[in-house]
Formats: C-alpha cells, structure tokens, sequence
C-alpha cells in the first residue's frame, strides 16, 4: 500500500515539475470544502432518508496549472484547459435507512439493522483536468464578476477506514449481526469488515468558477466520485448470493471553494 501512495505522489508532483519547467505556467492554490453523501450498502438505494441521513463533511486543498499565462502559446487547449491535484478529506456517518427498518416490526433482523451503525474516513490524493467550454481563461481573468463554468474528470487514489459497531453488541455472531453480512465475501470472512484499506476512484464534477478580483476566485462544485472497492462504508454483502448487491460505494460532494492566484 505505501508503494503506490509514494508511486500516485511522484507521479503527480512529477508531472507538474516537468511541465513547469517546459512552460511559462501560472500556479492557483486554495481550499476546498462542503457536505459530502456516501451512496453504499447502509440504507437503501434511492431513498431519500439515505441520501439526507448518510452524510458527512469534507475539505481539501486543491492547485491549479494554468497554461493560459503563457501569450505566446494561445491555443484552444491553454485557453479552456487547466490539470488541478488535490489533496482532501471525507468523514461520513453511516446507520440504516428505508423500508426495511422503518415498518413497525418487533423482528429480530429489524432491531439488527436499526443497532448496526458505521463511519467511513477518506483520504484522497489525485488529479484531474478541467475544461471550460464556454469562456477562455484570458477573457475570464480580465474582468471581475464573470462566471466560468467548467466540468472535470479524473482519478483519485483513496486511503479509507471503515469501522462497524452494533449497540447489540459485537459483530459477527447470529445475534447481533443480519443474517446476510454473515456470510462470507469478496475474500472476507464475513459480508462486513472494519478495515483500513486502499482504492482508486474516478472522479467527475460539475462547477463554476467566479472571479472577485485580479487574484481571487470563489467555486461552487457538485462531484460524483466512483471507488473500486466496495469495502468503504464496511459492508459487502456477497454479489453472488444478494445480487441487489449490486454496485461498488460511491459518493456525492457538494463544495465551495477559495482559489488564490500565485502569479498572474
């Protein structure tokens, strides 16, 4: 796991040293941050009180290579492109919503559901390319006030800790555990695991950038990002056997963002 942590960094710092170097770039820094839903196997999918009730918050600290500042390369790809790396947080809260716990039964496998509850900690580091179809970056720079809406792609790696508790008591016994995350999966000795582990996420957003003045800018995001592993919330029930189970965890964040322009 450190292996590819040091490997995604060299890669990232990499890149952004090299073409530096090879041209006159201008560099943005700032914050971002801003609730954050997990879409996973606590609750049920598309329901509303999952959605509201499986939220958490999360922050990060993004830089932005900016090609436009270079004149003498005015081309369409300087004007509408910038690559952004960041590196941010999530925390989420998870309990069981929907249908299922929420039906006026005494059952055993009810209360299972209602005592089991989880968090999901995230740490993401990646890039991703930013385009702006709408508006050149020179023309947005030169006059306050103006929007700049963009859209962006790219890929996260994602260090996660999931941790799973039940106010019946321990997990992984008939009593306080529902029959399904009992059974073993994806190479887990049960269908629920409180774990540190490694992902990579794709990552897609939906923004727009406004410009205060010469060297500050506020954004506003919505992002849709995607893991690989369907271990982040703690629970995987076995596809084979529960083929609702279908999906690996993912999440939506909306942000609000400061970006600060380090040179002009």
């Amino acid at each position: 796991m450190f292996k590819k942590i040091v490997i995604t960094l060299i890669t990232i710092f990499g890149f952004s040293s090299t073409t530096n170097a090879q041209l006159d770039l201008a560099h943005e820094v700032g914050v971002i941050f801003g609730p954050v839903t997990l879409q996973s196997d606590f609750g049920e999918r598309h329901d509303f009180d999952t959605n509201i009730g499986n939220t958490g918050f999360g922050i990060g600290i993004v830089h932005f290579i900016n090609f436009s500042s270079n004149s003498s390369r005015n081309t369409y790809f300087a004007e509408h492109f910038k690559v952004r790396s960041e590196l941010s947080f999530n925390k989420a809260n998870l309990e069981h919503f929907g249908q299922w716990v929420n039906r006026n039964s005494n059952s055993a496998g009810v209360a299972k559901l209602k005592a089991m509850t989880g968090s999901s900690t995230l740490v993401n580091i990646g890039s991703q390319l930013e385009y702006s179809p709408f508006v050149e970056i020179k023309n947005y720079e030169r006059l306050n006030g103006r929007f700049s809406p963009y859209v962006s792609l790219g890929f996260l790696a994602t260090l996660y800790k999931s941790k799973l508790t039940s106010s019946l008591g321990p997990l992984g016994t008939p009593e306080t555990t529902p029959g399904k995350y009992l059974v073993p999966s994806d190479g887990h000795a049960y269908g629920f695991s409180s774990e540190r582990g490694f992902a990579v996420s794709a990552v897609g957003g939906l923004g727009v950038h406004y410009k205060l003045d010469e060297m500050n800018d506020i954004l506003f995001e919505t992002r849709f990002q995607v893991f690989s592993s369907d271990w982040i919330d703690g629970l995987n029930p076995n596809k084979d056997i529960y083929t609702e189970n279908k999906a690996n965890d993912w999440q939506v964040w909306f942000n609000v963002g400061y970006v600060y322009y380090l040179e002009y």
